[in-house]
């Protein structure tokens, strides 16, 4: 009896296997892989090795650290760790927590420990604001916390672009204040000179941010991203009127007459801790900011990715530089050729070959809209070109 019941069993299980293998096999005149698909499933391969592997310690990582003012997530978890961003793996956080956590400041004691299986584990100290199961129990008064917390990357590189259009639609500056003039008829602007602009108004605040038109963004297949607006620098209105005077208090590369006004708006610094986005991602970068070509540590790119992707604030991306396709002929100038088996069966010739894509570095997303976001480089072992991957690490 127990027997024929292990039969009908097996049976089961064989009838539900079945329609299985039909399905894939299933849909002959399915379009063929695009070189993006067969990326996304290389780097879902490529992700799902890294994610059982163990984390690596820095060579010199402390038992303890204090946090002081002027540190960063980023910093602190590159003291203990060889990949910063994996970070949140090792403190016991739900969700929420690891996405916004404003709870690390300065004086704080991290300690490093290990669990029973050996894996690494971060807990706060004595002084640390969330210590032990005890610290957890015992409130603890703080003033004017966010502004303390330790923000994920360096503020000062990203706060400027926090609050600007980065992303705009076509025709949208059109009709923004813009710089008419410049004192002893300057024509070009930078810190420290007075300039004259229209349309500023005084509701708005006495400081403001200089921005220019930029290029266009584009995705694949020629499709418009948005339309870019660059940073140029900050100024301070010292006289409103038909013809406002405005003070350059800081300026990033030169500043000319036609050049738009936004008023500046406070906000305040991300403090998201890095993590990889949860699904496979892959992409490009699409722009380096300030109109130049390559990019390094601490430059601004543009992704042709957003939201519609499942990109988030505080998503870390490895960059790729593109492995180049060169030629197969060897040394003596003769083509050496090899056969290798085509998509029909058949066999096929090729004189080049295209190299691997090969990893350069890491960036952090702090800013996304519907189709584009914006990452600060945080570490590359090359230039950072137009056109590198981006994709989950």
């Amino acid at each position: 009896m127990k027997k024929s019941k292990l039969t009908l069993v097996f049976v089961i299980a064989l009838a539900c296997f079945v329609p299985q293998i039909a399905s894939s096999q299933a849909n002959p005149g399915a379009k063929a892989e695009t070189s993006e698909s067969k990326a996304a499933q290389t780097a879902s391969k490529t992700t799902s090795r890294k994610a059982t592997e163990p984390i690596q310690l820095a060579a010199d990582a402390p038992a303890s650290y204090v946090v002081v003012k002027g540190d960063t997530l980023w910093d602190i978890s590159g003291r203990f760790l060889k990949e910063p961003w994996r970070w949140p793996e090792i403190w016991n956080m739900n969700r929420d927590q690891i996405k916004d956590p404003h709870w690390i400041y300065p004086g704080d004691i991290i300690k490093l420990s290990f669990d029973a299986y050996g894996n690494p584990r971060l807990s706060f100290g004595s002084g640390g604001s969330l210590g032990g199961d005890d610290s957890r129990l015992q409130p603890r008064v703080r003033v004017d916390t966010l502004a303390q917390a330790i923000p994920s990357i360096p503020s000062r590189v990203i706060t400027p672009f926090l609050s600007l259009p980065l992303v705009i639609e076509e025709g949208a500056l059109a009709n923004a204040p813009r710089i008419i003039s410049a004192e002893d008829e300057r024509v070009v602007i930078g810190a420290g000179n007075i300039a004259y602009a229209l349309g500023l108004q005084q509701s708005q605040g006495v400081k403001w941010q200089i921005y220019r038109p930029g290029k266009v963004l584009k995705g694949e297949e020629g499709e418009i991203l948005g339309y870019e607006a660059n940073y140029l620098g900050e100024a301070k209105v010292l006289r409103f009127g038909e013809t406002s005077t405005i003070e350059i208090l800081r300026s990033t590369q030169e500043i000319n007459r036609g050049d738009r006004l936004t008023p500046t708006m406070d906000t305040a610094v991300p403090s998201y801790s890095p993590r990889p986005p949860s699904k496979i991602i892959a992409g490009t970068v699409i722009s380096v900011l300030n109109g130049v070509d390559t990019g390094a540590q601490y430059s601004i790119v543009a992704l042709n990715l957003g939201k519609r992707e499942g990109l988030e604030v505080g998503h870390v991306l490895a960059t790729l530089r593109k492995g180049a396709t060169v030629s197969a002929e060897d040394p003596i100038g003769q083509a050496n050729k090899w056969t290798t088996t085509s998509t029909d069966g058949g066999t096929q010739s090729s004189g080049s070959v295209k190299l691997p894509d090969e990893r350069n570095g890491l960036v952090f997303v702090f800013r996304v809209f519907e189709k584009v976001s914006y990452a600060l480089v945080m570490s590359t072992r090359r230039p950072i070109e137009l056109g590198d991957i981006v994709q989950t690490p």
